[in-house]
This record gives structure tokens, sequence and C-alpha cells, in this order.
């Protein structure tokens, strides 16, 4: 019988392999069994019934990547607690916000970051309990008392995530217990995981993808995984290579990186054992695809989720004749349609919004119902808010977001069209176009870019790559290099931000 909630995955895993790694934290040089992680849960639980918390309550989590930051994000869920993790990125009111909004009665916090999270209580209205763990501490909490377990059902909140607010006030994701394991069950069954892969996962516990595909998966399919503080070029492989991964979770952000730095191979790491590299959080340039394959002889499975889906909801076969590059690949465990803007399903090849339907989608908004029911439909389909169009052989292909799609002179561009023809270009590493006001179209179009190391070239010359490429209508009005673009906690690019930088 397959597990629905957390608690009974950990249970299972521990049951079965209570020796075996479950967690591997490089920097502290230490590993987390399943059945370690199955009593530290158990400790925890201990832990907050002493300070007044009860099953059902939220706890929230101001933390890095680390064993005790895996401990409390799966231990809490385990007692059937509600983990809220908070982005580190979020600062100031943002931080506040959240913290006043998600009602939890205690913030797990890192040392250093206790300053900064105690100035953003302090201007709340309700009192809120703080604790200090370190992220590295290996042994959560060993004097605990036991309590006794309050049941746990599949519907109950298991998680709520915050979403990054940069189109407005930032929303609360909540997650069933039963959408958590599905999301988990999704991305093992879709890779055909199973207890001897190990996956190199250097995205954040704050993140839906470190949190589902890094940390839940391997609950799912008794695997391990390797989780470094945070993504490094210069030890990646390193890493990858000591611990035998099997398997590499990235963003299309981290393969730039890799790609600007040496093939490992050539430094005498071994990293046959790899058998495929899992990209997901934002579009992956085709370049950057065939690139990567090419240079480290690595295949590269494009995917595609939402933190309302509990990360995964596309996902390209492991066939490799079966991918096509370009596609964040096929609905798996879901169903999707697109539709056009008066809910009329739309054919192949017709770009409409993307929906989705399956048992991994949120329950919805927190204290958010209206918000809840533009994004849901009663029948169970999420509006994902993303525009693409399904191929003949069901191959979903994003073209942009509702909300960032630019319209010019009633003619609606994809922004990725122009990302795409920029990149092609010899000297750009990555780009991000954006409509901008325009008097007389309505918007116009701007775009940065980043180049790659060492390189130098003017703006009209892009400008003339881009009219080449794409045509004058959809070439940049202007483009601007810049160091770095405004970006999530995922490393997707926050194209809104973008305007922010056309009018510096």
């Amino acid at each position: 019988m397959r597990p629905a909630t957390v608690r009974a995955a950990v249970d299972a895993q521990a049951a079965a392999r209570p020796g075996a790694p479950y967690f591997i934290s490089p920097e502290a040089g230490r590993a987390l069994s399943f059945g370690g992680l199955r009593d530290a849960a158990l400790r925890l639980h201990g832990q907050l019934r002493a300070l007044g918390a009860v099953p059902g309550d939220k706890v929230a989590l101001y933390m890095g990547n680390g064993i005790a930051t895996a401990q409390l994000f799966v231990g809490a869920m385990y007692g059937g607690y509600t983990v809220v993790p908070l982005n580190l990125l979020a600062q100031g009111a943002q931080l506040e916000y959240v913290l006043g909004h998600c009602d939890a009665r205690l913030v797990f916090v890192a040392p250093q970051e206790m300053e900064k999270v105690a100035a953003a209580v302090a201007r709340l209205a309700r009192p809120l309990r703080l604790v200090a763990v370190d992220p590295d501490a290996a042994d959560l909490y060993p004097d605990a008392a036991h309590a006794p377990l309050a049941p746990v059902d599949e519907g109950d909140d298991a998680l709520m995530m915050y979403t990054s607010g940069t189109t407005g006030t930032p929303k609360g994701v909540v997650l069933a217990q039963s959408a958590v394991i599905a999301g988990g069950r999704f991305v093992s069954e879709a890779h055909a995981l199973g207890s001897a892969d190990r996956v190199l996962g250097s995205l954040p516990l704050y993140h839906i993808n470190g949190q589902i595909v890094q940390a839940t998966s391997p609950l799912v399919h008794g695997g391990s995984v390797v989780m470094p503080h945070r993504f490094s070029a210069s030890a990646f492989w390193r890493l990858a290579a000591e611990h035998r991964c099997t398997w590499i979770n990235v963003v299309p952000t981290i393969i730039s990186y890799l790609l600007a730095g040496p093939d490992p191979r050539g430094e005498g790491l071994d990293i046959s054992a790899i058998r495929f590299c899992r990209s997901a959080s934002a579009p992956l340039a085709p370049e950057h695809h065939r690139a990567f394959e090419a240079k480290f002889g690595i295949e590269v499975i494009e995917t595609m989720g939402l933190t309302e889906t509990a990360a995964p909801c596309f996902t390209n076969p492991l066939e490799r004749a079966r991918r096509k590059i370009g596609s964040p690949g096929r609905a798996f465990g879901n169903e999707a349609k697109i539709v056009a803007p008066d809910g009329r399903a739309l054919g192949p090849r017709e770009t409409g919004e993307i929906l989705v339907r399956g048992a991994n989608v949120m329950k919805g908004y927190y204290k958010a119902p209206e918000e809840t029911a533009k994004a849901l439909e009663p029948d169970g389909w999420l509006h994902t808010g993303d525009l693409g169009y399904l191929d003949e052989d069901g191959f979903v292909f994003v073209t942009g977001r509702l909300k960032e799609l630019i319209i010019k002179g009633g003619e609606n561009i994809a922004p990725r069209e122009v990302d795409e023809a920029l990149i092609r270009h010899p000297a750009v590493l990555e780009a991000a176009a954006v409509g901008i006001p325009d008097e007389h179209y309505g918007q116009e179009i701007f775009a940065c870019v980043i180049l790659k190391p060492g390189a130098r070239v003017e703006e009209e010359e892009l400008k003339a790559f881009c009219r080449a490429e794409i045509g004058p209508y959809k070439t940049p009005r202007m483009i601007r290099v810049v160091d770095e673009l405004p970006r999530g906690p995922s490393g997707k690019v926050q194209r809104l931000k973008l305007v922010e930088l056309a009018n510096a």
C-alpha cells in the first residue's frame, strides 16, 4: 500500500532500511539515516508539545540547508503540524508580512538570522516564539520527552509555501499531506528512482523544488540526497563524484554556471554514476540544453512544476528518443489542457493558458478565498498563469506568463522567444526580455543580457542579430548588459523587476 502521508512514508522507510542514509550534509560531514529521521521526528514532536504547540499548528523555519533543517522540515509534517519554510531572501516588510499572515506559533531560526527575524517579529501585533537552531546540528532535542502522536490524515495541511510576491502580496500555498507525497511520488516514478539512487541537490529547503524533488522523493523511493548549504560551481562536480550521485537536480542558472566551468573529467573526477540531470523551475534554453549534454556527456531531462503543484507537473520521458528539447515534457501524474480566455479548450498547437489537475495540486491560498477561486476551478483544474500549447504528442511548450506577455501594437510576443534569440548570440550567456510602456505601441521590448566571461558586444550588434533571428518587430528597442538578473529563490528570473532597470 502506497503511503499517503509524510508519517507513513517515514515509518515505511525506517522499518525497511533503518540504517540507510537519507540526508547527507557534506559541510557537516554527517549523514541522517531513515531510522534517525524517524527518531528525530518523534523527539521534535515531544519538544513542540513542550513548547505549547499542538498538531495542526503552523511551525515556521528561517534556516538554510542542513541536517537539523531537514529534521525540522520532515519532522514537523510527521507530527501533524504545518511547516512554513520562509525564504531567506525575504527581509524587512515582506518578512514581517509573511510572519504575521501565516499564524505560526513558533519560528525556528538559524542563529545568524536571529536579529533580522526578531526585528520583524517585534513589529507584529501578536506574540511569536523564536527558537534558535544551528542548521548543522546532528541530534535535535536528544532529551525531549515522549509525547503521544495524534492521527494524521492525508487531507491534513502539511506544508505552506509563500509565493515570491513579485506581482503583488505574497500568497500562502497550502498543500495537504497527500499532495506532498504525491509530488515526491511523481518525481520518483517519472525518473524510475529506487533505493540505490542518490541525488546531488543544491537547491534550498525553503523552495518547493528542494522540498519535494530533493527531500520528499527519497522518502518515497528510499534513496538519499546530498544537500550542501548552497550551490557552488567549484564544488559541484567534486561532491557528485565523491558521493557517487546517480542524478543531479538543477535549475537553468546552475547549468549556465557549470557550462562556464571546466569538464570535471578533465580534472580526474569520476562522474560516470550520474544517469541524468533533472532541470526545472524555469525554462531551459535549447542551446544550453544541447551544450550541457555535449560538454559533460550527461543527458538532461527538462521538467516543469509549480509551488501550487508540489513541484512536478510535466516531465520529459526517461527514454532519450522520446524527449523533446525546448519542452518540459508531458503531464505526469496529472492531466493538462490549454484554454482560451473564455475557458474554451484549445486543440494542438493553439496557444492559451495551461491548466493542470491532479493529486499534487494545492488546497488553496491561505486566507485568500477570492484568489483561490480565481486559481482553482470547482472541478479541480488549476490555472497556472503560464501561456503555452500542447503538440500532437501531448508535450507542452511554454511561451510565457499571462502577466509577462508583451503586447506590442496588439500583437502578442512571448518573452522567451526574445530570450532565446539573444542567447544564440555567441557573446551572450543569459538573457531576459520584458514589456515596457510605450505611448505608440502600448508596450515595447526591453532586454537585459549577461555576457560570457571575457566577451564584449555592442547593443547595435545584438539588435542586428535579433532582427536576423526573429525580425524587426520582435527585436528589443533597448538592450542592456548587466552583471546579474533579478531572481527568485529557484533561480527563475523575475521579469517584472526588469522594468525598473529600463528606467534606471
